[in-house]
């Protein structure tokens, strides 16, 4: 009986002494549990929240990314045109301080030292090439051949020019062979050209610009055909501007005449954006037609056909084209830069110059005056103060 009676009482013992620990394992079991069970339920919806939070991000940035596709995209390019550019002189002229003489003391760079950087700062520049760039020898029979060394195609690139008209009465002075001569030259200088049926398109911060050049002595249906046909050329090749160079006119008249009116406003009519005009040596003036600007006479510019010319008054003039996703706006601004052919009074140095104060109000009158003596100069609202 003792011994049963101690045995019970160690089992009693034992029994008590595992109870805590059955209660810490139940505890620990019960946490276990209820842990498992929060896990379960809770990770599902965190994950469902984070990605519910991934999907928001992505569709707010598409929105952004949607709006600002959606906002318009607004293009300004401006352009800049001058006169006649005769790098070079006729062979006969032999007097002291020629084209050619000054080229020879003072380096190319010298001509475009007084520009003041009026193309450099643009978008695109074109002016009108009076001369040939040419080793050829045979001549054309008239009265002035004018020439330039191949190497002068230099001064354009110093200069800011992108692209030169070839549509004048000079650039076959030196026959075919001369023109062909100066076509190269230009090719290795990287200069565009155009005229007569030769076009250019250059590409200015996405937008095409295409330039045609033509002699426009007479407004004639064959020339109407063959404007028209080139512009909307131009445009199927994607031109977005169109800019058309003409030579024509009367030398030293100050007005243009009827027929000069007339294939302008045709030519716009036909799609052109606008139009350039030299030959007379002197300004004419502006005309606005059907929102689109007629420069008649840019007058000469880096002209090295006459030693000391009595009217060396010239300009600049700049347009700023507004397109709004690619396409032409009704938007526009102008400029007109007077500038000297010379930057000395006494001759002719073919050292263009910007003029500043009372020369510059002058020269810009003049040209104001010049068209009030065609359509007016309203011309001059759309003019941006420099």
């Amino acid at each position: 009986m003792k011994i049963r009676l101690k045995h019970t009482g160690q089992r009693r013992r034992r029994r008590r002494l595992k109870k805590p620990v059955r209660l810490t394992l139940l505890f620990l079991c019960i946490f276990v549990a209820g842990l498992s069970i929060y896990n379960i339920t809770l990770e599902p919806a965190e994950e469902v929240q984070g990605n519910g939070l991934e999907e928001e991000a992505v569709q707010a940035k598409e929105t952004a990314e949607a709006e600002k596709a959606a906002e318009p995209v607004e293009t300004q390019i401006t352009i800049s045109a001058a006169g006649d550019f005769t790098l070079g002189t006729d062979e006969t002229f032999q007097y002291a301080d020629s084209f050619v003489d000054e080229a020879e003391k003072n380096g190319l760079s010298y001509f475009v030292e007084e520009l003041d950087g009026v193309f450099k700062e643009d978008d695109f520049t074109t002016v009108n090439l009076e001369t040939t760039l040419t080793d050829a020898t045979e001549k054309a029979v008239k009265k002035f051949r004018f020439k330039g060394d191949p190497s002068y195609a230099q001064i354009l690139e110093l200069g800011g020019i992108e692209a030169v008209n070839l549509a004048n009465n000079h650039i076959y002075d030196y026959l075919q062979e001369g023109y062909d001569d100066t076509i190269d030259t230009l090719k290795q200088a990287d200069i565009g050209y155009f005229g007569y049926d030769n076009k250019y398109i250059a590409e200015v911060k996405g937008i095409k610009i295409g330039s045609l050049g033509y002699e426009g002595w007479d407004d004639t249906e064959a020339i109407r055909s063959q404007v028209s046909a080139d512009i909307q050329e131009l445009k199927e090749q994607g031109a977005e501007i169109v800019l058309v160079h003409y030579h024509w006119g009367v030398e030293r008249s100050y007005v243009p005449e009827e027929s000069q009116r007339t294939l302008a406003q045709y030519t716009i009519d036909s799609g052109a954006d606008l139009i350039l005009g030299h030959h007379p040596h002197v300004v004419q003036g502006i005309e606005e037609y059907n929102g689109k600007f007629i420069v008649y006479s840019l007058g000469n510019f880096m002209f090295g056909g006459n030693r000391n010319p009595s009217d060396k008054d010239t300009f600049v003039f700049q347009q700023t084209f507004h397109l709004t996703d690619g396409k032409l706006t009704d938007k526009k601004e102008i400029n007109v830069v007077p500038f000297s052919i010379s930057s000395v009074s006494h001759r002719n140095n073919y050292q263009p110059d910007k003029l500043e104060g009372a020369e510059a109000e002058r020269v810009k009158n003049k040209i104001i005056d010049a068209s009030n003596q065609i359509e007016g100069s309203d011309w001059l609202e759309y003019e941006t103060v420099q």
